[in-house]
């Protein structure tokens, strides 16, 4: 592979690998503070218990997120050097506001809250809680609003250099593909945080450990996560469709394998998509859906691959289709396990039916392949723009770094994300072991793996 080529698979990867830390903590951020609202109205032990532990898993997934988003930054300067000198006068406005406040934000609030507990009043604790979450979703929306420039660019001038300069502050922060990428984006992330909850919950509960705790999580991560499921697809997922349609058609007829232009377009649920031939093998579709879904009108025409010039479609069809397709069939599916759940929670059926508890236990992975398939669909999907239909993918990489030198720094990255994978893996599963009752502001006295008493 070129230099090119090289530098758009180690930038995918770091950004897959980092991505998935921060799915978790802005939707951690969420859970927390309503477990620690709760423990404050109720002055229920146990909901504080839980606020803590999840604030320590919290603190690792933060910490790996940090460690491995420092890098992908750094990439702008070495492995993107062209796009950096083109677009860095406007990006780099919501990278500062990012690094500089959202951030400390969050770290400087995240210490108060994991240790500050016997120092500070309820009221202030609580607050430190919310200031986390305040944080983490604010630092979600500069970087949000970033990549949002680059898949609608507004807000903007050319300079005489040739060079994006920013133009106007407000339109380019309250951009609004910003505006329904984010609240699709966070939706998910809580979505990943709930069955992440749920599993541990689950695994408590299956174990017959920690019960009040778990009890707690379980309720809170079920209601929370039916909510979040629904609104991933509507409102956030159908508008952010509609953008995708009105501003990247190409895109929207890559994701649904759609070559031929026609009107009552059909919606597919399932087929290959056959690139050679310019046509969708062995489909299952929706009649007419998805000329409703784009443009609001059964009767809109949707434009196939075949009428785009080839310069301006993805260069990856299937896998644009195949990610995109993904995501929504897991959406569809988290949405019915939250709703089975949820069935199941008066009297208490959902604590005691060993069946849900391991659908739910073994589910967690799923959301975090749904987010990873929606970010690729996002990106992949822009192509063959970085700053769509202003510069080009091959006009952004650095043009003095070979490609022997990317491979051998992407190689290194796999090998320092290998090892901090693990390391992550092995403390989560170690604060999961001990459970709680141990790390839990209120759990003094208690010995490791103990039964907490319940409230």
């Amino acid at each position: 592979m070129d230099s090119l080529s090289w530098s758009r698979f180690q930038f995918g990867f770091v950004a897959s690998f980092h991505y998935l830390f921060p799915m978790l903590t802005m939707g951690l951020a969420l859970l927390i503070f309503i477990l620690k609202l709760l423990a404050y109205k109720k002055s229920d032990e146990a909901y504080d218990r839980a606020a803590q532990f999840w604030a320590r898993i919290f603190g690792i997934n933060f910490v790996v997120g940090v460690a491995t988003g420092i890098p992908l930054e750094f990439q702008f300067g070495t492995n993107w050097a062209q796009f950096s000198n083109y677009a860095g006068g406007v990006i780099g406005l919501t990278l500062a506001l990012e690094g500089m406040f959202a951030f400390f934000a969050e770290s400087a609030f995240l210490g108060l809250f994991l240790y500050g507990q016997k120092k500070l009043s309820p009221k202030a604790h609580l607050f430190s809680s919310f200031m986390v979450f305040a944080g983490s979703w604010l630092s979600g929306y500069f970087i949000i609003a970033t990549n949002a420039f680059m898949q609608h660019p507004v807000g903007y001038k050319v300079s005489e250099r040739g060079v994006l300069q920013l133009s106007d502050m407000w339109a380019y922060l309250l951009n609004p593909w910003a505006g329904w990428q984010y609240f699709h984006n966070m939706m998910s992330s809580v979505i990943t945080a709930c069955f992440a909850m749920c599993a541990v919950s689950a695994l408590y509960l299956l174990s017959d450990k920690h019960r009040d705790v778990a009890e707690r999580c379980l309720r809170v991560a079920v209601l929370t996560g039916l909510v979040a499921c629904v609104l991933v697809i509507f409102p956030t997922g159908d508008q952010s469709g509609k953008m995708v349609a009105a501003s990247q058609p190409a895109s929207l007829a890559a994701m649904e394998g759609k070559f031929q232009t026609g009107d009552q377009a059909d919606l597919v649920l399932i087929g290959q998509p056959d690139v050679v031939n310019r046509r969708l093998d062995n489909p299952i579709v929706v009649p007419r859906v998805l000329s409703y879904l784009a443009y609001g009108s059964f009767g809109n025409q949707v434009k196939g691959l075949d009428d785009f010039p080839k310069d301006e479609v993805p260069d990856n069809i299937e896998l644009i289709y195949f990610s995109y397709h993904i995501m929504a069939g897991l959406g569809t599916l988290f949405i019915l396990i939250m709703a089975w759940s949820a069935l199941r929670l008066p009297e208490g059926k959902l604590f005691r039916s060993r069946v849900s508890l391991w659908v739910l236990m073994l589910a967690f992975p799923f959301p975090y392949i749904a987010t990873t398939m929606g970010w690729v669909t996002a990106e992949i999907g822009r192509q063959p723009w970085l700053v769509y239909g202003l510069e080009r993918t091959s006009h952004g990489a650095s043009p003095l770094v070979s490609g022997g030198s990317v491979a051998f720094s992407a190689l290194g990255f796999m090998g320092i994300f290998l090892v901090m994978g693990l390391l992550f893996l092995y403390l989560v599963l170690k604060f999961i072991a001990i459970g709680p009752g141990v790390v839990g502001g209120g759990s003094k006295g208690l010995e490791q793996g103990a039964e907490p008493a319940r409230s």
